[in-house]
């Protein structure tokens, strides 16, 4: 497991952009995802609460989907943030990106009650989208796959 991510790139949302269940700061009852840099891939960890529970022992599904769709529209935020020359912590917004598409293959069935780490694959497909190729890995084995096509957030989001 990777350490934790200090400069989170959900962190930097602006709060009226920060809500999302998942990876939103301001959300009190979301998950709070924080998808960081390790090396030239990204990770997000998190540990399951009690009633993210499929069956006794097992994490539920939609928990994997949910940390996989986060963490690549996290990455894709971390990716062209740093390609015009930024990072987190730096001061600078980093742009925000909404689901364009979500594919999650479940590989085995994740264990309940230890810490989940997905890592990202970064592939830029277009100056406004990024697919994100994900592994999640539980007791350092892979659980899930996933692959998310992240696209810039429309201006039409904006108030």
């Amino acid at each position: 497991m990777s350490e934790i991510i200090k400069n989170a790139v959900q962190d930097e949302y602006p709060a009226d952009f920060a809500w999302c269940y998942g990876c939103g700061r301001m959300n009190e009852s979301g998950h709070h995802f924080r998808t960081g840099w390790q090396g030239e891939q990204t990770t997000t960890t998190y540990l399951p609460e009690p009633e993210h529970t499929a069956i006794p022992g097992f994490v539920y599904g939609g928990l994997i989907a949910s940390m996989i769709d986060c963490h690549g529209t996290g990455s894709a935020s971390l990716a062209l943030h740093r390609e015009n020359g930024h990072e987190p912590g730096d001061g600078v917004e980093p742009p925000r990106f909404v689901t364009g598409s979500l594919h999650v293959d479940f590989m085995k069935p994740t264990p309940h009650s230890v810490p989940l780490e997905a890592v990202g694959t970064l592939e830029k497909i277009h100056p406004k989208k990024w697919k994100v190729h994900t592994e999640v890995y539980a007791d350092g084995k892979v659980c899930a796959k996933g692959e998310v096509v992240a696209v810039v957030m429309p201006d039409t989001f904006a108030k």
